[in-house]
């Protein structure tokens, strides 16, 4: 059965939380691992970044911690519109989406997600090396999908 996604290609869980301190602190007791480091993202809106076809500038404080192979990553929304403010006014803290690296076939798997019918235009974000697109599957799959070219 051809698929648009590998679950090889698996490469991390985000979960939105209104208060990131104290989610890494108590993540990383459940883990053991060293509490992770907390830092913000400042998306700057234009073509580095749009939020539903629109450039929208925001920040997210973000916390990743390694899994040994996935990345649990935490947000907590910190100023403007974005994906992850939406998801917390909408349902709190929870799973926001399952990210996947899929490489070259990035483009061919945007479609291919597109053309099942997942609103594929929700987040574009491009950084260094590398991009990211969140598909708005949350309805249909109860979370949303993060596709990466790239790590």
């Amino acid at each position: 059965m051809a698929s648009p996604l590998d679950k090889k290609g698996f490469i991390q869980i985000n979960i939105i939380v209104k208060d990131i301190e104290k989610a890494a602190e108590l993540w990383s007791k459940l883990l053991g691992v060293e509490k992770p480091e907390i830092r913000i993202n400042h998306l700057e809106g234009g073509e580095n970044y749009t939020y539903r076809g629109e450039p929208i500038t925001c920040d997210l404080k973000v916390a990743n911690i390694d899994m040994d192979g996935w990345v649990l990553e935490l947000h907590e929304p910190a100023g403007g519109e974005s994906s992850f403010k939406e998801f917390m006014e909408k349902h709190g803290n929870g799973v926001h989406h399952l990210g996947f690296e899929v490489g070259e076939r990035r483009d061919e798997v945007i479609k291919e997600l597109g053309e099942m019918g997942f609103d594929t235009n929700r987040t574009l974000g491009i950084y260094p090396g590398s991009s990211w697109t969140i598909v708005d599957s949350e309805d249909a799959l109860g979370v949303n999908l993060n596709i990466k070219p790239r790590r």
